[in-house]
């Protein structure tokens, strides 16, 4: 059960750790708003992760064979990511006054950050793929027992949500070095543009 629970370990950050779109956009919500909105975003995404690495373990062979021939519906995922990245830029742009604040829409409140980057991370079904591979090759094609997939699945959350929290400590910080308006236009502006190139990158190469 240990083994299991360090497998889960290491495939969660394997996950996680790479920087992407999500992690410069939960770094960028952090930076803008506060750290309980980025702190949701993040866990939003390892709840996401959880939930692959969950039907990984129970579905093993059948699933990665099921999900392959539509995994990562790349130009969707890089159409969502370039409406963030423009609308990150609108706000920045446009602050809204601090009479607005209690009237939050988009990403800039925990509940919307949390379900947001769930149904973000959740448009990209390769990543069940990249845990059954791993699930199958460590059982040789076996299935794994309750008390293993449960430990596999929870090391798996554990690993992504503490790489992501850390991401959202890391934008949190960013954000109260930077908390003028001058600052928090620049910081919405960069983490908007590199969300958009991100994007871009991920259309040419689907």
């Amino acid at each position: 059960m240990t083994g299991a629970f360090l497998a889960g370990l290491a495939a969660g950050y394997g996950v996680a750790v790479p920087v992407g779109a999500i992690a410069v956009l939960i770094m960028g919500l952090s930076a803008r708003t506060s750290f309980r909105v980025g702190a949701a975003a993040a866990l939003g995404v390892a709840t996401a992760d959880g939930v692959y690495a969950a039907v990984a373990t129970l579905g093993g062979a059948a699933v990665a064979g099921l999900v392959a021939p539509v995994a990562g519906p790349l130009r969707l995922v890089a159409a969502v990511l370039l409406a963030i990245a423009v609308r990150g830029a609108w706000q920045a742009l446009h602050p809204r006054p601090v009479g607005a604040a209690g009237r939050r829409r988009g990403l800039e409140s925990p509940g919307r950050a949390f379900a947001g980057l769930l149904a973000l991370t959740m448009l990209n079904p390769a990543t069940v793929v990249y845990f059954a591979a791993l699930v199958l090759a460590r059982n040789d094609g076996h299935g794994v027992g309750p008390a293993a997939a449960v430990a596999f699945v929870a090391g798996a959350f554990l690993a992504s949500a503490s790489w992501q929290l850390l991401v959202a400590g890391g934008g949190s910080v960013v954000g109260r070095a930077l908390t003028g308006p001058r600052g928090r236009r620049v910081t919405g502006l960069v983490s908007s543009a590199i969300i958009a190139a991100l994007a871009v990158v991920i259309l040419l190469t689907a």
